[in-house]
């Protein structure tokens, strides 16, 4: 009973151990400037405002990410197809029409939690 006692305790901590946590930035989100509508990105799709992307420095490419407006908790869903400029201190750049979801177009900015889901595209999205 002992010997079966200890070997559960260490599968379940090897479990816990294998659990990576769950990734999250705070900081600041832009949004694209219609010039960029129709232009390359980083990763080799072409930009447009209707999509739900973004550019993060931070993250691989094809990274799914959930990003949360902090002054009114709007969420949004976007995929990582592109970089920012190198000196940019922002977490993320989002298209028009993700960063219309979180309701900071008037504004310009938006303080944000972006949360890493993963490659794979979430249900629903």
């Amino acid at each position: 009973m002992f010997l079966l006692s200890i070997i559960t305790l260490l599968l379940f901590s090897t479990a816990l151990a294998q659990k990576s946590p769950q990734k999250i930035l705070y900081g600041q989100a832009s949004f694209y400037h219609n010039k960029f509508n129709g232009r390359q990105t980083a990763s080799g799709e072409i930009f447009s405002q209707d999509k739900m992307t973004c550019a993060c420095n931070a993250l691989p490419f094809g990274t799914w990410i959930k990003v949360t407006n902090l002054r009114n908790n709007k969420t949004v869903v976007v995929k990582v197809n592109d970089r920012l400029h190198p000196k940019m201190k922002r977490v993320t750049d989002l298209s028009r029409s993700a960063a219309k979801k979180l309701g900071y177009i008037g504004h310009g900015l938006a303080r944000v939690k972006v949360e890493v889901l993963g490659k794979n595209k979430p249900e629903g999205v």
